[in-house]
């Protein structure tokens, strides 16, 4: 809980720099691309937060990040900070952080339909304009499949969840047969 807070103050005050001099997206971008390459490379992960390296080590590899991705040195200075810091480890989570406060000034959710077949793309549009219409933001959409629910679909935007799937309709009949013996 502690590092979330945490993650969530250092996402705070690189955002608010970044909204200030209207870069905020390409921030987004620099977070996401270094969240993405903690994830798909752990040695660099490993690189900038193992306690075992020296300082000045960890420090050079961030300085090589930053140099290969061509950021300004605003975010450089603040990727470098983390490293100094020693919070390094806590980027996947401050680019989360991130993403959702730039979600919020774009008036994005993210959602998720779960259906028992794969949903063709017309089917995907519809479910996409209702909840569009039922949370009034813009909905950006992911899809998965679970035979499990046998049919009809559960979608989920943010606290609002929506469940017309067959398995979940039984389940609500099971109980009310059972309540009434």
């Amino acid at each position: 809980m502690k590092q979330t807070i945490l993650a969530r103050r250092y996402a705070k005050a690189i955002f608010t720099v970044g909204q200030e001099q209207g870069i905020y997206e390409d921030y987004n971008e620099v977070l996401q691309g270094v969240a993405n390459l903690y994830a798909t490379h752990p040695e660099v992960a490993d690189a900038v937060t193992n306690p075992l390296y020296p300082m000045d080590v960890k420090e050079k590899v961030m300085k090589g990040l930053v140099a290969s991705m061509g950021v300004d040195n605003v975010m450089g200075n603040f990727l470098n900070l983390l490293v100094q810091k020693k919070r390094a480890g806590l980027l996947p989570e401050i680019a989360a952080s991130y993403r959702t406060m730039v979600d919020e000034v774009k008036n994005i959710s993210h959602g998720n339909v779960t259906s028992a077949v794969e949903l063709d793309d017309e089917l995907k549009a519809n479910v996409q304009t209702v909840l569009e219409k039922l949370t009034g933001k813009k909905v950006a959409l992911t899809t998965s499949v679970d035979p499990s629910i046998i049919g009809g679909i559960i979608a989920k935007v943010g606290d609002l969840v929506l469940d017309g799937s067959i398995k979940t309709q039984l389940a609500g009949l099971k109980d009310s047969i059972k309540g009434r013996e």
